[in-house]
């Protein structure tokens, strides 16, 4: 059940981090010129009501410090990136190693 719900979440993560790909490469052959835009820019664009939440909360809970010097630093990295990594992370959470038993050759 679990690894069903990290797989799912793997998908969905992997599904966002196409699209935000899509995006920044359709802008890049409109502007001809690489375009990448961080993920702190196209959350800000979707919720700006969301993201300034997660500012103050992880402020409070945190401190101001954890934001300024790791949080603002991941969320400027491009979103596409941020979400392929998540997608990589949730589906290793879910893989399931084969069983070595019965694959032996048999000897002549």
């Amino acid at each position: 059940m679990f690894r069903f719900l990290f797989r799912l979440a793997a998908m969905v993560a992997l599904a966002i981090a196409v699209i935000m790909a899509v995006l920044d490469a359709t802008r890049t052959v409109a502007a001809s010129n690489l375009v990448m835009t961080p993920l702190k820019v196209s959350w800000s664009a979707v919720s700006p009501d969301t993201l300034a939440r997660t500012e103050a909360f992880i402020r409070e809970k945190a401190g101001a410090a954890a934001w300024d010097s790791v949080i603002d630093k991941v969320l400027d990295l491009p979103g596409f990136v941020l979400f392929a990594m998540l997608a990589f992370l949730l589906y290793a959470v879910a893989y399931r190693r084969q069983r070595r038993t019965g694959n032996f050759a048999v000897g002549a």
